[in-house]
């Protein structure tokens, strides 16, 4: 992190934090201006690093800090949360979530730190090529296929929803992926008919969300009811083979995150967050009840 750019005339700590505690007791949110001050010169590397976490524990309370780093991210700080990951500026008013790549040295920063913190991630495939340490070795390296074969595709482990009569596409998703959220909204926006395939990109609790969802009596129903932040109620166990399989399929295609688009007549790929016009094009139709 940068602090050339900021005042040289320094508060002492005690009188920055209660400034910001003040300001959030008062009301419930920070301004810039007193993020400004609470963050502004710090003595050292170290100070800085305490400035930005107490920030932090002030606003999100309920997150625990695991790691905080502001070093080597262009004026932003990483932080990690258990095994969850985002960043924030270095006034700490700005959180990001999000993929941070860069750009020159084409990595991708935040597959590698999530790979690290969780060795078993699909993303791992995508990582292993920037990621560093034995973790990383054991990966190999896996490029986005432009094509896949979707006969491969097991019929389980899928849930069916959308317009009946429209265009099938086939989604990878993991349903704590806030891309995917909104993503639904755009398929339903494009009238197509959707065979989503969950993946476990941000570990164990997506995979027992997914789980969730495909052993409950609707699993369309839960599906959204899990993007809606309303996690579907336990079910008896059930044979969840075909969220395996979607897994390995995943990364033998190198698909490194969540979205991916792949389309049902010809195994075509589009990866990430599109709108309803782009995946109306990517169809190549005008879908009966498309908005």
């Amino acid at each position: 992190m940068n602090f050339s750019n900021f005042k040289t005339e320094v508060r002492s700590f005690k009188s920055r934090a209660a400034a910001i505690t003040l300001a959030v007791a008062s009301g419930g949110m920070v301004s810039g201006l007193v993020a400004a001050s609470f963050i502004s010169a710090p003595a050292n590397a170290t100070a800085a690093l305490q400035d930005v976490r107490t920030a932090i524990e002030l606003r999100l309370p309920k997150t625990p800090i695991t790691s905080l780093t502001c070093k080597g991210f262009g004026g932003l700080c990483e932080v990690v949360s258990e095994k969850t990951l985002f960043y924030i500026d270095e006034r700490a008013r700005y959180l990001f979530v999000g993929r941070l790549y860069d750009m020159e040295s084409r990595a991708d920063l935040t597959a590698a730190k999530l790979l690290e913190l969780n060795p078993q991630l699909l993303v791992a495939g995508a990582a292993g090529a920037n990621a560093r340490g034995p973790t990383a070795a054991r990966q190999p390296a896996g490029k986005l296929a432009s094509k896949v074969p979707v006969a491969d595709l097991m019929p389980s482990g899928a849930v069916h929803w959308g317009a009946k009569s429209g265009p099938k596409l086939i989604v990878f998703s993991d349903l704590n992926c806030s891309y995917c959220k909104r993503l639904t909204v755009e398929l339903k926006k494009a009238g197509v008919r959707v065979e989503e395939r969950p993946v476990s990109i941000f570990g164990e609790k997506s995979r027992k969300l997914a789980e969730a969802v495909i052993c409950s009596r609707d699993p369309a129903k839960a599906l959204h009811q899990a993007y809606s932040g309303d996690a579907p109620k336990p079910q008896n166990s059930c044979d969840t083979s075909g969220l395996d399989a979607n897994e390995a399929f995943a990364r033998s295609h190198g698909f490194s995150g969540t979205p991916v688009m792949v389309r049902a007549s010809d195994g075509a790929v589009l990866e990430g967050y599109r709108g309803a016009a782009e995946i109306r094009a990517f169809l190549g139709s005008n879908p009966k009840g498309a908005k």
